[in-house]
C-alpha cells in the first residue's frame, strides 16, 4: 500500500489537506459573515432605540430611517437583478457564438438561448413587472 520512500503518503495527503482547508475556509467565511450581520442588526436596533427615546420627533425619525433603509435595499436588489440579466444575456450570446463555431452544422448552439432568455426574464421583471421603488 505505502512504499518505503513516502512519496505515496504525500500523494494521498495533499488532496486530503486541500479539501479540508477548502471546507474550513468556507465555514470560517460563513461564520464571519453571520457575525457581521448580527453586529449590524444589533447596532441598528440600538440606534433606533436611542433615537425613539431621545425626543418626540425621534419616533418619526426612526420610522423614516427604517423606510429609507428598506428603499435602499430594494434599489440594491433591483440593480443586482439588472446586472444579473445583462451578464446572462452576454453569457448566452457568447455560448451561441462558441458552440456554433465549435460544432458547425448542428443546432447545439441554441443551448446558448437558455442563459440568454433567463437574462431577458430578469430584465423584463425589473423594468416592467416589479412595483416601483418609492
Amino acid at each position: 500500500m505505502f512504499s518505503g520512500n513516502g512519496v505515496d503518503v504525500f500523494g494521498i495527503m495533499i488532496p486530503i489537506v486541500a479539501i479540508v482547508a477548502t471546507f474550513t475556509f468556507v465555514i470560517v467565511v460563513h461564520w464571519l459573515d453571520s457575525q457581521r450581520k448580527e453586529r449590524e442588526a444589533y447596532y441598528k436596533t440600538e440606534t433606533l432605540r436611542r433615537v425613539t427615546e431621545a425626543s418626540g420627533e425621534g419616533a418619526k425619525a426612526a420610522i423614516e430611517l427604517m423606510r429609507e433603509d428598506e428603499r435602499l435595499k430594494q434599489v440594491k436588489t433591483r440593480e443586482g437583478m439588472k446586472i444579473a440579466g445583462l451578464v446572462n444575456i452576454c453569457v448566452g450570446a457568447g455560448l451561441l457564438i462558441f458552440l456554433h463555431g465549435l460544432l458547425p452544422g448542428t443546432a447545439i448552439y441554441l443551448c446558448g438561448m437558455i442563459p440568454g432568455l433567463i437574462g431577458v426574464g430578469f430584465l423584463v421583471y425589473v423594468f416592467f413587472l416589479a412595483s416601483p421603488v418609492e
